[in-house]
C-alpha cells in the first residue's frame, strides 16, 4: 500500500525557490497510520510465521504505538498486551480507552520498573506472567520495522534532494536511510532532548538491518520544544495555521515539530535554492484528542 505525495505551495516557498512535498503516510490506515503501519507490517508477518497468537509491547499512556498495536491485533487476529509506563488510570484517556476497546490487556508498571523493561530479568517475569508472546519494542523500532520503512523510498517515482522525518525511537529514519542506501540526504527532527542517544540508536538499527554505516544524515535537535507533550503557543499557532492554509493536519508531538523546524530552517537559509524536500507525515493524529483533553482545546 502506497501513500500519496502532496506539494505544499506558498509565496514563501516560491520566494525561497524551494519545492516542499509531504508524503501522506497518515492516510495509510485510519487506526494503524503512518510509520506504525510500516513498522508493524513485517513484525506481524514474523509473529505469524513463528506461530505466535499474542503481541506484547510497551508504551506511555498516550502512545501512538499502543493504539496501533491494539488496532492491528484485531485486524490480524492477535491477542494484545500493553505494558503501560506509570500508575493505573482511574479514567482512561482516549488512547488507552481505544486500546482497551480493541481488547488490549493493559498492565501498569512504575516508572522505575519500566526503565528496566529491556533487562533479561524483566522479560523473564513477563514470560512467567503472560506465557509465550511476540515482543514488540517500545515505539516498534527493530530490524523488521526498519525493513518496513525502507518501502517509503521504494514507492517514490519522483527525485528529491532532501528527506525530512520526525524521530521518536529512530526506526523510521533508519528505514529511510537504508532505503536510500547513501543517496540524497536525510534530516531528522527528534522529539526528545537527548539527540546524541538517538543518533546511536539509529546507527545501531541500520547496522542490525544491513551492516552498513551512512553519513548522509544529521539530527536537528533544536525543535523538541522540551520533549514529549511539551509545546509552546508558537508551535500550536503554526499547526493550526498550517492546517487552515494547506488542509493538512499535524500533531503537536511529532509532525508539527518537524514541519515547524523545516519552515524555521527555510527562514534561516539552511536549504539551497532549487532543492526539493520531501517530508514524511508519520501519522500520530489520534494523539490530538488526548492532547486537547489534557491541555485544553488548543489544536483545531
Amino acid at each position: 500500500m502506497s501513500s500519496p505525495i502532496q506539494e505544499i505551495k506558498s509565496d514563501f516557498l516560491l520566494e525561497k525557490e524551494i519545492r516542499l512535498f509531504i508524503k501522506r503516510d497518515d492516510l495509510l490506515n485510519p487506526h494503524i497510520s503512518g510509520n506504525k503501519f510500516r513498522k508493524l507490517k513485517y513484525n506481524l508477518e514474523c509473529a505469524r510465521k513463528e506461530g505466535h497468537d499474542t503481541l506484547l509491547t510497551f508504551g506511555g499512556a498516550y502512545s501512538n504505538h499502543l493504539y496501533a498495536v491494539a488496532a492491528a491485533g484485531v485486524l490480524h487476529g492477535f491477542k494484545t498486551i500493553g505494558i503501560i509506563r506509570g500508575e493505573k488510570y482511574h479514567s482512561l484517556n482516549p488512547t488507552l480507552s481505544f486500546a482497551s476497546s480493541k481488547g488490549m490487556e493493559l498492565h501498569y508498571v512504575s516508572r522505575e520498573k519500566y526503565r528496566g523493561k529491556n533487562s533479561e530479568l524483566f522479560r523473564k517475569k513477563l514470560n512467567e506472567q503472560f506465557g509465550r508472546f511476540y515482543l514488540l519494542p517500545e515505539g516498534g523500532s527493530n530490524v523488521e520495522a526498519v525493513r518496513g520503512c525502507t518501502e517509503i523510498i521504494q514507492e517514490l517515482d519522483v527525485d528529491f534532494d532532501i528527506f525530512a522525518v520526525c524521530c521518536g525511537t529512530g526506526g523510521t529514519m533508519a528505514g529511510i536511510l537504508a532505503g536510500l542506501d547513501a543517496n540524497k540526504y536525510v534530516v531528522g527532527f527528534p522529539v526528545l532532548k537527548n539527540g546524541d542517544f538517538l543518533k546511536k540508536d539509529i546507527s545501531h538499527l541500520i547496522r542490525s538491518y544491513n551492516e552498513k554505516v551512512y553519513l548522509n544524515w544529521h539530527l536537528e535537535t533544536g525543535y523538541h520544544f522540551g520533549g514529549y507533550a511539551r509545546y509552546s503557543i508558537e508551535l500550536i499557532n503554526f499547526i493550526n495555521e498550517f492546517k487552515q492554509q494547506f488542509q493538512i493536519p499535524l500533531d503537536p508531538i511529532y509532525t508539527g515539530k518537524m514541519m515547524y523546524g523545516i519552515f524555521d530552517l527555510l527562514k534561516k537559509g539552511s536549504f539551497k535554492r532549487g532543492e526539493k524536500i520531501l517530508a514524511i507525515h508519520t501519522g500520530g493524529l489520534q494523539g490530538i484528542k488526548g492532547f486537547n483533553e489534557r491541555f485544553g482545546d488548543l489544536i483545531l
